[in-house]
């Protein structure tokens, strides 16, 4: 069975354009819950008004589902908590100058 570090470890291929920053290491990624071979995300954007949210999300489920043992991911994009970039890792933080 795939584990929740496994899945964040694939999520890392995933970066946002406009900042250039992978969705876990800025802290987007809230939650994952495994169900045999079914993996739930909930998400968030940086802001609401991302422009390249449908490809972010999308790009996050390919990836998932590219890991062996995985059915399909299912990925919920929320809002609460909102994003801060507090929530960004200590990696993300020096490589974006903060």
């Amino acid at each position: 069975m795939v584990t929740k570090e496994e899945i964040l470890e694939e999520m890392k291929q995933v970066s946002d354009p406009e900042i250039g920053m992978d969705v876990v290491n800025l802290g987007l990624v809230y939650d994952i819950t495994i169900n045999g071979d079914r993996v739930y995300i909930k998400m968030t954007m940086t802001a609401p008004t991302c422009p390249v949210t449908p490809w972010i999300l999308s790009e996050a489920q390919r990836v998932v589902e590219n890991i062996p043992g995985v059915e399909a991911a299912d990925i919920e994009l929320v809002w609460e908590p909102p994003w801060n970039p507090n929530m960004m890792t200590d990696e993300a933080k020096e490589a974006l100058n903060m």
